[in-house]
């Protein structure tokens, strides 16, 4: 396993000082991403008035503040002067108050309005694209899963339609409210003081060219600190699914001295991208306290004119307070956006790949299925402009067993890949009982073959229904009378739960060996009509082998079976021996034959008994 990075890069940290992924087609995949939203365009529209409404009551609310303010303070005044009669009129600043109440109240409850519509409107959309992904997925050819990593796949699947659910509710509801508090709080700034107004906005150019400068430094630690959190994640991996072996070989010390280093060069490319990003926020305080020294000085001078009333100064303050934050945090969301914009994109890439050839509209369907199969002038690759298979012809009569052997590399798995059109051909024909398997819709094609592969492949859930799993509603007899025939019953029945033992997500609470045993099993409760066997008793002890052997003729009798096989000995029964290499048949023929013809095969399995290292 290879200590690549882990994850899908930087998280939601500081806007300005985190590395951001960036879309190759900014403008496409927006208006894309924006067509998911489009039949839901008019619960977005509400979304908006909700979002305007909620803001504009919340900006009213300093300047209704600075009323009450103004009146207290006035009245305090008209007291220490002496007039006549003069008092504080506390109805008239208690209505102000029950006004201000209202405004946050009706804020609060826009705001909710907004969130639960959102919420709704997220979902459905996420939903649909999660749907499109999932319906994608099921029509990809093979070579799709064998170019990628699962972890690639699933970061696609999941990670990435989580980010723009995410972004969709959060990102998109603050940007409107961001926007509409700038521009109110510009408007109601004006509305109060011109100059003082001014001399807010002139700070602003002095917090970019800060801000930017340190994130400029900062960004390059932020980078290396993602770089070596893949590293570390990736040697933890290793080290945690190879434990076994560290422990074996004795390395423990040494895999604690890399992961020692790692971890250092995180802590200082992690103290120096957090220092330096840190800094931000108390030199954007400085300069936002240096406005408003500047706004306090002026509104004094401009108060000791009557120009201005102190609580028109307090609610300036209050809004220059409110005017930085709703800049922080759209630029923020800019960053946001195009991750966001960049996960799409890699959504939609996975939706514009190349389907599997749609099956034909009125396909055939084999009765009575006999089991011959007949490779016809077969040229086939994996590439376009290469080919790996080249005119293979190959003749099976119903009931045959044929061995496939050769080296690894030589086209044995894809020999059968083709046989279940997992890829198409280049050039000639398959057949089944004289039926092209390309007029046989795909599902009823792939029901006709058991498979039993030298990779083990189990779910989480119990053994009873890890063995069911091939046939549907079949009864505990039939599951019973399965494992019986691959020698599994008794094993089965030493577990604490027996059949209702369930297996967990690695299935390593059982051996190897166990688990082939219930994929045979699981084969033979199939009983299918031809047979694949990917070297099937190759993870079990001499003595099951043989049972199973036993097991599988029993089964691969009167049925068509393909056997790869990498132990010759295995096969030496077989009608028809294919010996591969590098994509072509270079012998055929039975076992007795293809040793007196003394070629590839009979030098593959006299290597086997003579105690050469050849690899076969």
């Amino acid at each position: 396993m290879s200590k690549g990075k882990v994850g899908r890069g930087p998280g939601r940290g500081h806007a300005m000082s985190m590395p951001v992924e960036k879309a190759k087609d900014f403008k496409g995949t927006l208006k894309r991403l924006l067509g998911y939203l489009k039949p839901r365009r008019v619960s977005l529209i509400f979304v908006v008035i909700m979002a305007i409404c909620s803001t504009i009551f919340t900006i009213l609310a300093p300047k209704i503040m600075g009323k009450a303010t103004t009146r207290l303070f006035n009245d305090f005044m008209e007291i220490i002067k002496g007039v006549p009669n003069a008092s504080v009129d506390f109805d008239a600043i208690l209505n102000i108050l029950i006004v201000l109440g209202v405004l946050y109240i009706l804020s609060s409850l826009f705001s909710f309005i907004m969130q639960f519509t959102m919420a709704s409107v997220v979902q459905k959309t996420v939903f649909t694209m999660r749907e499109d992904v999932s319906r994608k997925l099921t029509k990809l050819p093979l070579k799709y899963y064998d170019s990628r990593t699962h972890g690639e796949i699933l970061s696609r699947v999941t990670n990435d339609i989580d980010n723009i659910s995410n972004t969709l509710q959060q990102s998109v509801i603050q940007l409107i409210t961001s926007i509409i508090t700038i521009v109110g709080v510009i408007v109601m700034m004006l509305t109060i003081s011109p100059l003082l107004t001014l001399i807010t906005i002139t700070t602003l150019p002095l917090s970019i060219i800060i801000t930017k400068n340190i994130a400029k430094k900062s960004q390059k630690y932020f980078k290396s600190q993602q770089e070596i959190i893949g590293n570390l994640n990736g040697h933890v991996e290793e080290m945690y699914t190879g434990h076994k072996i560290v422990k074996a070989y004795g390395h423990e010390k040494k895999s604690i001295k890399e992961f020692k280093e790692i971890n250092n060069k995180l802590y200082e490319a992690g103290w120096k991208a957090q220092f330096i990003s840190g800094i931000i926020m108390p030199m954007m305080s400085f300069v936002n306290n240096l406005g408003y020294v500047f706004v306090c000085i002026a509104g004094g001078i401009l108060m000791i004119k009557k120009s201005i009333q102190l609580g028109d100064i307090q609610a300036f303050i209050q809004y220059s307070r409110s005017f930085g934050q709703p800049i922080v945090q759209t630029a923020n969301i800019a960053n946001i956006i195009q991750s966001t914009i960049a996960s799409a994109e890699r959504v939609f890439e996975v939706l514009d790949e190349e389907e599997e050839i749609p099956d034909k509209n009125n396909p055939v369907q084999i009765d009575n299925l006999k089991g011959n199969v007949r490779f016809d002038h077969v040229d086939f690759g994996y590439k376009e402009d290469v080919t790996l298979i080249n005119n293979m012809n190959i003749d099976v009569k119903k009931g045959q067993t044929v061995a496939i052997v050769g080296p690894t590399g030589a086209g044995k798995t894809t020999l059968v890949n083709l046989l279940m059109r997992f890829y198409e051909l280049k050039d000639g024909t398959i057949s089944i009982d004289g039926v092209n398997i390309n007029d046989l819709r795909r599902s009823d094609l792939r029901n006709l073959f058991g498979m039993v592969l030298q990779d083990t492949w189990l779910f989480k859930g119990t053994i009873r229904d890890n063995i069911a799993y091939g046939k549907e509603g079949v009864s505990e007899e039939e599951i019973i009378r399965a494992t019986k025939a691959a020698h599994a019953d008794h094993f089965i029945r030493t577990l604490p739960e027996g059949y209702d033992t369930v297996l967990n997500e690695e299935a390593n609470n059982i051996s190897q060996g166990q688990k082939q045993l219930l994929t045979i099993a699981r084969a033979i409760l199939a009983n299918p009509s031809i047979l694949i066997l990917d070297e099937a008793t190759s993870s079990v002890d001499t003595r099951t082998e043989i049972y199973i052997q036993k097991a599988m003729e029993s089964l691969m009798k009167g049925r068509t079976s393909f056997v790869i096989a990498h132990r010759l000995s295995t096969i030496k029964d077989a009608d028809m021996i294919l010996v591969m290499n590098n994509g072509d048949i270079i012998e055929k023929g039975n076992h007795q034959e293809l040793l007196e013809f003394n070629g590839f095969y009979a030098e593959l399995y006299n290597s086997q008994f003579v105690g050469s290292e050849e690899a076969v």
